[in-house]
């Protein structure tokens, strides 16, 4: 059979490679950044507190600039590497691919411009306001359309491991993100969350749980199937495990989101479907990372002199931790310790500085001498590399793992007569060295990355890069079979048939937990004495989001003693029905606000936003001085209100009308209460400049918004 000529396109790696390092670098440099504000909150609030550079507004470009735009760059070269050469054929369509790779880096730019500004839906891994949502969507579906266009013109008969991964990948995270970024726009860069409290909290996790699944696990699988064999220059270890690996994966991890709301509102059947499959999900997890290893079988001796396979290693190592640690973390006994803790935050970094981190830079490292046909820059280097970053991600995770261990036992210590022992300021003064460790191992982290790609565009510089690189293979023969193929096979051989089966894997564990809560609102219980926040409570609720403050305060008192005798009653469901989005938290670096509202006066809050250390002690919160000075913004008022009507929230008809005398009023109340507090210190006619002042600020509307938390729950005592 005479074979066929054609061209794999390296320039499109390329592009996606070296995004990946410029990124890589932006994003973990953020992450120091934000790093270094809760280590040494007092320098950043004397010398850099700026609204661009606060913690809670930072704190999401670090996880989209790590996630989206290093892992997700990352993601698009191996996977436009290797597709090319697992299917024998170029990329279908070069159109798609560049529309991918400019499509992506525009929203990663448009996330470093709005995030920073506070244009934010404050969902977890998903910040991004709707127009950026819609954009995400197309380019996916673009990337999605070309990768599937050129499995169906492969020269190959059956489709290898990797892609059934990618493939995996790309039908899961359209169906999470087009499902968790359902939103009602109020302007071009605002939005109010079609789902409220339970609902949203439900689909947020079960989109943030997949996002980690399906955006930065089982795509980098696929890499894992394809670059360690190549690297190690063996086969992968069992063929039979990767079929199980990968089926039973993507089956059980969609059903896993809810065990980051154990011991919440949310059902407890849902909580307890979420503990059994991410328990069950041990076995496919660990499956997958012993394939990994095995395949090296026979090829230690070479592990220590090659760093590309040193990086490897401990990729997968710390898969394999991180995916034991998870279905540890679900368990309620152990859940009870981590939640709301910095365990968590080193969990997730032992995935995405080992896992994810590792692995693309054992990736880079292998494929710049293979597209510009050259060794290597220096070897030295890489192993530098290696060993510098392999000591950085144990000084930023041991160090979080001990601090998050006695965080969660120091906020459940009681002493003999019954009352806690510690107050929450105690443990975040306790903290303080650990967030210093912290900020070493990032940089350690960070300085190896500096190294890594330095020595990969040095490599660049002595090599000569083929744009098309030629290669040969035969035709596709859609009739040809081969003996003993079994099912899975015969399968292999049809991509329309594996993607199928592939959505309705996924769909299954997504629909049976999400459409009970999310759909049927009667499976929700409402309170009657719960009522719609008042316009400028809702407005102090936006700046709130504004502000990142979700990133370090939960709005949710769990049902377990320790937890109501620090905050007061616990948290029902019925609460939230009109909070769009919800905004229960998954961690506390500040104490829960849940049941705020009360237990100090207006002008409290007023000078806490101020200056949160001259009343608290040890304080780690940035002071938000612009909230004083800057007018509250009035032109959305009577939009939103709409928009909440819209969304269900019982507002009268044609209250828009209304809202703006009712704010003027609340907010008219609230600034006298602040200057009366200020009577000995000014004169009446410098008084009434001061209300006059107050009165039109943005820190009234918070003031106001934090009051109402917790009040329509009241507890006769």
């Amino acid at each position: 059979m005479e074979l066929e000529k054609f061209n794999y396109d390296n320039k499109i790696v390329r592009n996606f490679a070296f995004a990946t390092l410029i990124w890589g670098i932006t994003g973990m440099l953020v992450g120091l950044t934000a790093a270094s504000w809760l280590a040494y909150p007092d320098f950043f609030n004397e010398y850099l507190n700026y609204k661009i550079l606060a913690f809670g507004r930072i704190r999401p470009l670090h996880t989209n600039a790590v996630i989206f735009a290093f892992v997700g760059n990352g993601i698009f070269t191996g996977v436009y590497y290797s597709l090319q050469r697992l299917l024998k054929t170029r990329m279908a369509s070069d159109l798609l691919s560049n529309i991918n790779f400019w499509g992506w880096q525009a929203i990663i730019l448009g996330a470093v411009i709005t995030l920073p500004m506070g244009f934010t839906s404050s969902k977890e891994y998903a910040e991004l306001e709707w127009p950026f949502d819609i954009a995400i969507t197309l380019i996916w579906v673009a990337f999605g359309a070309n990768m599937i266009w050129t499995i169906i013109i492969r020269r190959v008969q059956h489709m290898y491991v990797a892609i059934w991964f990618y493939i995996a990948t790309f039908v899961t995270v359209a169906m999470l993100h087009i499902f968790n970024s359902l939103e009602l726009p109020i302007s071009f860069m605002k939005s109010y969350s079609a789902y409220s409290g339970v609902q949203d909290a439900l689909v947020q996790w079960w989109y943030g749980h997949n996002a980690v699944a399906f955006f930065l696990t089982t795509p980098y699988l696929g890499l894992m199937y394809y670059f360690v064999p190549k690297a190690a220059n063996r086969p992968v270890y069992s063929y039979r495990l990767s079929i199980i690996h990968f089926w039973a994966l993507i089956f059980l991890y969609i059903w896993a989101g809810p065990h980051h709301l154990l011991y919440t509102s949310l059902p407890e059947w849902a909580q307890s479907l979420g503990t059994v499959f991410s328990v069950m999900l041990i076995a496919p997890s660990w499956g997958g990372m012993l394939n990994g290893l095995l395949t090296l079988r026979g090829a230690w001796d070479k592990v220590r002199d090659d760093a590309v396979l040193k990086f490897m290693v401990v990729a997968i190592t710390a898969y394999g931790m991180s995916t034991f640690e998870g279905p540890l973390l679900s368990l309620k006994n152990v859940n009870i310790i981590s939640h709301f803790t910095d365990w968590t935050i080193a969990h997730v970094h032992v995935g995405g500085l080992g896992w994810n981190g590792m692995l693309t830079f054992g990736m880079l490292y292998w494929l710049f001498p293979k597209m510009w046909k050259t060794e290597l820059y220096s070897k030295k280097l890489a192993n530098v590399h290696f060993w510098i970053a392999t000591v950085g991600i144990l000084f930023w995770t041991l160090p979080l793992y001990w601090a998050g261990f006695m965080q969660g036992l120091m906020w459940q210590e009681f002493n003999p007569d019954g009352t806690l022992t510690h107050e929450f300021i105690d443990t975040v003064t306790f903290l303080s060295p650990y967030y210093q460790m912290r900020v070493l191992g990032g940089t350690l982290y960070l300085t190896g990355a500096i190294i890594g790609t330095y020595n990969l565009f040095k490599t660049t510089a002595i090599g000569t890069f083929v744009t098309d690189e030629a290669a040969e293979a035969a035709p596709l023969n859609k009739k040809s079979r081969f003996e003993n193929e079994g099912w899975h096979g015969a399968l292999e051989r049809k991509p329309v048939k594996f993607i199928l089966l592939s959505f309705v894997a996924v769909a299954i564990g997504g629909a049976i937990e999400i459409i009970p809560v999310s759909i049927v609102d009667s499976n929700i219980p409402t309170i009657a004495s719960v009522k719609p926040y008042t316009p400028l409570e809702l407005e102090g609720r936006d700046i709130f989001i504004r502000e990142g403050c979700n990133n370090c305060h939960s709005q949710q008192v769990r049902p377990v003693r320790f937890e109501t005798v620090r905050y007061g009653e616990y948290s029902k469901a019925g609460e939230s029905v009109y909070n769009h989005p919800f905004l229960w938290g998954s961690k506390r670096t500040g104490p829960d606000l849940a049941r705020e509202g009360g237990k100090r006066d207006d002008y409290w809050h007023y000078r806490h936003m101020q200056n949160p250390k001259g009343l608290s002690k040890g304080s780690l919160m940035p002071a938000y001085p612009w909230m004083r000075t800057d007018d509250l913004d009035l032109s959305m008022t009577e939009k939103k209100i709409s928009a909440m009507r819209t969304l269900g929230v019982p507002y009268e008809e044609g209250y828009e009308e209304q809202a703006l005398a009712d704010l003027e009023k609340q907010a008219n109340k609230i600034a006298k209460v602040i200057v009366s507090k200020m009577a000995q210190d000014f004169t009446k006619e410098e008084l009434e400049v001061k209300y006059e002042e107050i009165r039109k600020k943005e820190i009234v509307a918070v003031v106001a918004y934090l009051q109402r938390l917790g009040q329509d729950i009241k507890v006769e005592k």
